[in-house]
This record gives structure tokens, C-alpha cells and sequence, in this order.
């Protein structure tokens, strides 16, 4: 039996990047996929059919994941498309970089509500269905710079310790209902998002890796599946760093 055999998955900004490599590495496993993303577009509906292509049931929806009406609109779609939600990753992510001194109101808010409102949106929106169920596994997709900041990222560095927090908090809310939270803390991974940072920036990244290299979509994929499934059914409140040693 595949390791997530039966359940249904909604991951958040998975059209592309590090989400559609979870929701891929989740279709393999045997889950069926509800996945979001701003707009559904070309690349969007290309996932949808890699996903299908496992034999599992695969749907997007469009969503502005921070927005909370819209959020619980979908989630409300999503349930009755698929019957449950057992699995939640908070994965939905921007940039928006600059330094604390120059860096404007709407960098700040807008990377606040993508990467962390939203995920309190999602959580708010799924949880009373995981509780129901007196089941599910929440996971945020925080990053490194969430637990050390980073010169430059302090909007982005505070909305991923944002989602430490957050993690942790409904994990201690709603463990008893059989519902584990946790978090991924990625360290350098090549994707879209990384690709647009300086070439000094990915040099002073590649030096604080003991394993000499980046990481893929794929590493933090497998990270995300056995937090998903029933072989850390006694993990919760926990942030596993997927960072080839560079944060240690």
C-alpha cells in the first residue's frame, strides 16, 4: 500500500516550484490532489495532468490564499469535490527583498499576507473538517531564514518565523483531535523564486552548505511526505530543516 493511500491533499501554490513537487511526490503515494494557485493557467492545467497521470483524482482552483472570504470559499469547494481534506500544506509564497531602511509598506504587507496570512487562512478554513475527521497533518512551508533572518529578507524572514509560530500554536490547540502540525524550514533550493535573487546572494548561500550544493524541489518533497503520512504519526510541533546542514 502506498503511503497516502485514501487521502486527499490541498497544497497551496502548487502549480509550480517547490509545491507542485510536493503534490507530485503526494500523487505517487496515491493521494488525491486539490491544489491552488493564484489563476489557473496554462502551467496550472500541465500539473493537473502530471498529477492525473498517477491515477489519482487532481484538481486546481483559482484562489487569492490571502484573502480570507475567498480562502473559505474554496476550502468549502474543495470538500465537496473531494469529501475530506487529510493533509494541508501551507506552500503558497512570495518575495518581495530589499533592505529594512528602503523597503516600502506594500513589500511588507504584501509578503506578510501571501506567505503568512494565508496560512492561517487555510488552517482556519481546514481545520474544523480535520477535526471532524479526529485526523490530519498540517504542514507550513517555513524556510531557514525563518529560524537566522537574513540581511534583506526581514519581510520575508518574519513571515516564516511567522509560520514556526503558527505551527506550533495549533499544534498545542488541536493535538487532541488526532491533528499534527508541523513545519519544513528549506535552505537554499533551486526554484523560479531562488533564481531571482543576486548572483552574490546564491555564492554567500552556497558557502554555508556543508553539502556543497543546492537543494531540489524533490529533497524538500520527501520531507513533506513523511511528515503527511502515518510514519510521523507521533511528530507534531516540530520544523525539520531541509537544508543540507547549512543551518545547524
Amino acid at each position: 500500500m502506498k503511503l497516502l493511500e485514501g487521502k486527499t491533499a490541498l497544497v497551496t501554490g502548487a502549480a509550480r516550484g517547490i509545491g507542485k513537487s510536493v503534490a507530485l511526490k503526494f500523487a505517487s503515494e496515491g493521494a488525491d490532489i486539490a491544489f491552488t494557485d493564484l489563476k489557473i493557467d496554462e502551467i496550472a492545467e500541465e500539473t493537473k495532468k502530471e498529477l492525473e497521470a498517477f491515477g489519482v483524482k487532481a484538481k486546481g482552483y483559482a484562489s487569492n490564499a490571502a484573502d480570507f472570504d475567498d480562502t473559505a470559499r474554496v476550502v468549502k469547494e474543495i470538500h465537496a469535490d473531494f469529501g475530506s481534506i487529510d493533509i494541508l500544506v501551507n506552500n503558497a509564497g512570495i518575495t518581495r527583498d530589499g533592505l529594512m531602511m528602503r523597503m516600502s509598506e506594500q513589500q511588507w504587507d504584501m509578503v506578510i499576507n501571501v506567505n503568512l496570512k494565508s496560512a492561517f487562512n487555510f488552517i482556519h478554513a481546514c481545520t474544523p473538517i480535520m477535526m471532524r475527521q479526529k485526523s490530519g497533518s498540517i504542514i507550513n512551508m517555513s524556510s531557514v531564514v525563518g529560524v537566522s533572518g537574513n540581511a534583506g529578507q526581514c519581510n520575508y524572514s518574519a513571515s516564516k518565523a511567522g509560520m514556526i509560530g503558527l505551527a506550533k500554536s495549533i499544534a498545542k490547540e488541536v493535538g487532541s483531535r488526532g491533528i499534527r502540525a508541523n513545519c519544513i524550514a528549506p535552505g537554499f533550493i533551486i526554484t523560479e523564486m531562488t533564481n531571482e535573487l543576486s548572483e552574490e546572494v546564491k555564492k554567500e548561500w552556497a558557502k554555508a552548505i556543508p553539502l556543497r550544493r543546492g537543494g531540489t524541489p524533490e529533497d524538500v518533497a520527501n520531507v513533506a511526505t513523511f511528515l503527511a503520512s502515518d510514519l510521523s504519526s507521533y511528530v507534531s510541533g516540530q520544523v525539520i530543516h531541509c537544508c543540507g546542514g547549512m543551518n545547524m
